[in-house]
């Protein structure tokens, strides 16, 4: 499938796309990208990308990134602290969303925090949730936010050994009672998670840059993508220089 031929097969599916990373150049990449509709970070793909200085990545990203959502995350351990760190974040601009995990180290639940960021009119993003169970129970504190999304791992799901999709199914039947709150697949771990994300009705799918890099094979013959296998099999043994 061509390059035009991908970009007609993404805008036509109803699943919004989110790039996922921390790499400034990738993301203002991405940005230009009609096919990205939105961002998200954390602190470990911030760490990974070498970010030292928190605010001022985030404020340099936004000067570029102004008219698509960006989520930027609390990273205190004490609901207090994280309330605090969330309406700094949420100050930064009107497409910035705040990154609430659903609950701290210490297993408390985060409900409270997010009703009152919530009601006080701060978009939202519950991150790090993986059971439906956590899913029902925070989806009242989000009620009176003017948006919010609720980030469900689909990936970590799957690593379990369990199996993501009706989980992510139920998820999207529960948010039909919620018009304000989207529901991200999070951290897939393959381009064909992007068509069971749009086939179930999920709202958004992120991504990372070495999923954005498969879109290429979108519609591949797997005859010819069988052959290829084979060449670079054969191709990495002769250039390694092989011999038994």
């Amino acid at each position: 499938m061509g390059i035009n031929e991908v970009k007609e097969f993404i805008l036509k599916l109803k699943v919004k796309l989110f790039a996922d990373g921390a790499e400034r150049n990738g993301m203002i990449e991405m940005y230009h990208n009609p096919l990205i509709s939105g961002f998200t970070t954390n602190p470990t793909l911030m760490r990974k990308a070498g970010i030292i200085y928190y605010k001022e990545f985030a404020l340099d990203i936004l000067s570029v990134i102004k008219d698509k959502p960006i989520s930027f995350e609390v990273f205190s351990d004490e609901f207090e602290e994280m309330e605090r760190q969330a309406r700094l974040i949420a100050s930064w601009g009107e497409n910035v969303y705040v990154k609430i995990p659903i609950t701290n180290t210490k297993m408390q639940s985060s409900y409270d925090l997010v009703s009152t960021l919530s009601s006080d009119g701060i978009k939202i993003n519950v991150t790090a949730v993986l059971t439906l169970e956590q899913v029902k129970n925070i989806l009242p504190a989000l009620q009176k936010s003017p948006g919010a999304y609720v980030s469900v791992f689909a990936g970590r799901i799957a690593d379990s050994g369990i199996d993501p999709l009706p989980i992510m199914m139920e998820c999207v039947r529960l948010l039909k009672e919620f018009s304000q709150i989207e529901l991200i697949w999070a951290s897939p771990r393959e381009l064909y998670n992007l068509i069971q994300a749009d086939k179930i009705g999920c709202h958004i799918i992120t991504a990372t840059n070495d999923i954005l890099k498969k879109f290429h094979l979108i519609g591949k013959d797997l005859t010819e993508y069988s052959l290829d296998t084979v060449k670079m099999f054969y191709n990495d043994a002769l250039c390694a220089g092989y011999k038994l």
